[in-house]
């Protein structure tokens, strides 16, 4: 989801340098608009390095492209976000929203957008409890702006009293509550791994697959959108993982398993989407193989990795591995959960020419011990959060024990066992 931070010339406009930061963290894209006093405290270098996107600063900036076709700046920015939050908001700027002036690019693109809008206010507490900034307040709440309120304390001036800008971690929270993100994954260390692994057979060739990693990278975003630290283990990939995302390459299934096993003692929850090979050579020839007729191969099983790490898996945690089959996905899904010990399996068809490998879109069936749930075609990035969403509702018969007191589980203890049903399977 794409945000446009505005930036007013307040002394706390250094501090929506931490905020641009902390959105890129939850896998946001970022851009950043400032007014001709906001440049005064940082530089626009200072947010175009950071977010890679050209700062806004003037309505009379040139354009990049001087054509009659080009797009009118405020216009298309404001078209672009999602979500336009303005932090520092200093008395000045509440005043020009919501007053409808519009003299410079951050006003202009205020008044263009259609996207939701929240500021964050900033400035000495007798601005802030002026009664005509209130009341400029109270007509921006009206029209469905958002207000961070201030926070009491030490100000630049010297005073102490309201009008602090709230910290950006709580102003990202507002963000992301604006957006409808939900933060239901913070605290947990998610391990994903993704894209496909290769095999060598010389110098030049190498056995593969045809996973493009789309789906663990799609999984990684959601996962670090939603609160969640990522560790990504990823094999060959053109793919550029998530902002913040910590990302371990590798190359080969040996790799990966070395990789996964060093790194899943921090994770709460094992994601196993990597297309792992599951044969390699017993040689690996060293020079280049010159090509004289028929060849056979002679190979050699690698690691299971997902069925090690079930072994190994730490009390609580979640491993969740992915099936990739062209026949009776769910028969053969059902049967690799028994095999490996996991707690769940994400199957899909690969064998459908409209999802699978390389594709944006993907199907699955989410399967546990007990249930098998429809996930129907959808963006892998969509797929992602619904994964995620079965997950975290795998974490709720756990989560809902913990939270009983003592009293109701001695009332579970006293209460009499079920009758027992005999069930013939034919």
């Amino acid at each position: 989801m794409k945000v446009m931070v505005g930036v007013s010339g307040g002394i706390a406009a250094y501090k929506a340098v931490e905020l641009v930061r902390a959105l890129q963290r939850h896998a946001l894209d970022v851009r950043v608009t400032m007014t001709r006093a906001a440049t005064r405290f940082v530089q626009p270098l200072t947010f175009s390095a950071l977010t890679g996107h050209r700062v806004m600063t003037s309505l009379w900036e040139a354009s990049a492209d001087a054509s009659s076709d080009a797009p009118i700046d405020h216009i298309a920015e404001a078209q672009w976000a999602d979500l336009l939050v303005v932090a520092p908001a200093t008395a000045d700027i509440l005043a020009r929203f919501a007053h409808g002036l519009a003299d410079d690019f951050l006003t202009t693109m205020y008044l263009a957008t259609p996207a939701p809008v929240l500021v964050a206010p900033a400035m000495n507490s007798v601005m802030w409890e002026h009664a005509a900034t209130q009341a400029n307040v109270e007509t921006l709440r009206q029209r469905g702006v958002r207000v961070v309120e201030p926070d009491a304390g030490q100000l630049a001036c010297g005073m102490v009293g309201p009008g602090r800008m709230a910290e950006p971690e709580q102003i990202a929270s507002a963000v992301l509550g604006a957006l409808g993100r939900s933060h239901d994954l913070a605290g947990e260390v998610i391990l994903i791994t993704a894209a496909g692994t290769r095999e060598a057979l010389d110098p030049v060739r190498f056995l593969g697959n045809r996973s493009s990693g789309k789906m663990g990278y799609a999984l990684a975003e959601a996962a670090q959108s939603r609160g969640a630290r990522v560790i990504l283990v990823s094999g060959p990939s053109s793919l550029h993982p998530p902002i913040h995302c910590e990302t371990v390459r590798v190359t080969t299934a040996e790799e990966m398993r070395q990789a996964v096993l060093a790194r899943q003692a921090e994770a709460t929850i094992v994601i196993k989407s990597a297309a792992v090979a599951d044969y390699r050579p017993v040689a690996v020839a060293a020079q280049k193989m010159r090509r004289s007729g028929p060849l056979t191969l002679e190979l050699q099983p690698t690691e299971d990795i997902l069925a090690e790490v079930a072994r190994r898996r730490a009390p609580g945690q979640l491993i969740v591995g992915f099936a990739a089959e062209t026949e009776d996905t769910v028969q053969q899904g059902r049967a690799k959960l028994l095999r490996k010990g996991a707690d769940a399996i994400v199957v899909n068809d690969v064998g459908r020419e409209d999802i699978g490998f390389d594709s944006d879109d993907n199907a699955a069936t989410f399967l546990t011990m007990s249930t098998a749930i429809d996930l129907p075609r959808m963006s892998k990035r969509k797929l992602g959060d619904r994964i995620l969403d079965e997950i975290v509702a795998l974490r709720r018969p756990q989560s809902l024990l913990v939270e009983m007191s003592s009293a109701e589980m001695e009332s579970l203890r006293e209460q009499p066992a079920p009758p027992r049903k005999a069930i013939l399977i034919e």
